[in-house]
């Protein structure tokens, strides 16, 4: 399992210059016009977890595999973008695909770089990129509509969907997005989400780009993007993409270093994947061997077995049971064997609903 985030916003906001820290990579190309970026770029990135770390400093495996996160770089979207202007159909369908947007805002005033609606206002841009998502979900919605009013006769259940349907077009005419519906837990709008991925259902982290002498302190911009986002139960987290993409090839230390010089904790990037994790409800346990110390990927609730389907699904199918260690005890303990005589490994079966940081080994048979 991984996490696939679309990176969207107006051009020259700083997308793909975002994209290009993300990867470690130039493979976006960042250029001073709009729609640059032609195709989708689509990179996994590693989830940063310091805890990998210090248990492969117990275990000295032969290699360290992070979670992953998948940013797909979609070209800047216009006023219109819903209709076709700017290619805008094409960007829209790859954003379906991603599990949650991240919606890149420029906050910066700087004469050289054209702003494709000629001022500078966050909430201007944040209100056009919606407004092109919520129009491409009334198209999508009104043509399953026209589908399921030829099927009503006919098919089992079509009555039901086309009911909420219609309750849900009114409620996208109101201007209002999927993510407010009321009846976002009846079985008709889980399927119909499900066979439509509606794009403003999904969760919205806003990346307030910056300069770099505005990245300690918040300004102006900056301020009126997180009332927005309060306002819309989003968050808004504040980055420079220009220097992120400065700190790419920095070692660790270097790194800290220099965002300790800009009054800054922890890089804007990481917090967007550690929110990304968290508002999807997503956590990692470890494997931890000689051949390599591992995360893997799971929802927040899930079983041992299920847990162990991340792996393979034969670990699923044969499961009998996980010998678990919580991440705290194998660092406390030193590792494996002495966490096991300390008494601090536990036998866990199907029931168990695994916890962020275990780290586990499955017994299964096939």
């Amino acid at each position: 399992m991984g996490l696939s985030i679309g990176i969207v916003g107006l051009p020259n906001v700083g997308k793909s210059t975002t994209f290009n820290a993300l990867t470690k990579a130039q493979n976006a190309e960042a250029a001073n016009y709009p729609f640059c970026t032609i195709e989708p770029n689509k990179a996994i990135v590693p989830v940063p977890d310091s805890r990998l770390n210090e248990l492969a400093k117990i275990v000295q495996p032969e290699r360290i595999q992070h979670s992953v996160v998948e940013f797909v770089d979609i070209a800047g979207l216009v006023r219109g973008a819903s209709k076709g202007e700017g290619l805008g159909n094409q960007f829209l369908a790859n954003i379906k695909e991603a599990d949650m947007i991240l919606h890149i805002v420029r906050c910066f005033e700087d004469s050289n770089i054209t702003h494709v609606e000629g001022r500078i206002d966050p909430i201007g841009d944040i209100e056009i990129i919606e407004l092109e998502l919520l129009f491409a979900d009334m198209a999508s919605l009104q043509k399953r509509i026209e589908k399921l009013e030829r099927e009503s006769k006919a098919q089992k259940g079509a009555n039901a969907q086309l009911a909420i349907a219609k309750e849900l077009l009114a409620h996208l005419e109101s201007n209002a997005p999927v993510k407010t519906f009321s009846k976002r837990e009846d079985e008709a709008f889980i399927t119909l989400n499900r066979e439509l991925r509606f794009l403003t259902n999904k969760e919205i982290i806003y990346g307030a780009n910056v300069s770099e002498e505005e990245l300690e302190a918040d300004n102006a911009f900056v301020a009126k993007v997180r009332e927005h986002a309060s306002k819309t139960g989003a968050i808004a987290i504040k980055l420079c993409a220009k220097i992120e993409e400065e700190m790419v090839g920095l070692e660790e230390q270097e790194r800290a270093e220099f965002l300790a010089s800009l009054g800054v904790k922890e890089s804007g990037l990481e917090q967007i994947i550690r929110e990304g994790f968290a508002r999807l409800g997503l956590i990692s346990y470890f494997t931890a061997g000689v051949k390599e110390v591992r995360a893997w990927t799971i929802r927040k609730g899930d079983s041992a077995p299920k847990a162990a389907g991340v792996i393979h699904k034969d670990f699923e199918k044969g499961f009998i049971r996980a010998e678990t260690i919580a991440y705290e005890d194998f660092i406390k303990y030193g590792g494996e064997t002495k966490a096991k005589e300390a008494g601090a490994m536990r036998t866990e079966g199907k029931d168990y609903i695994v916890q962020d940081g275990d780290v586990m080994h499955f017994r299964f048979n096939v």
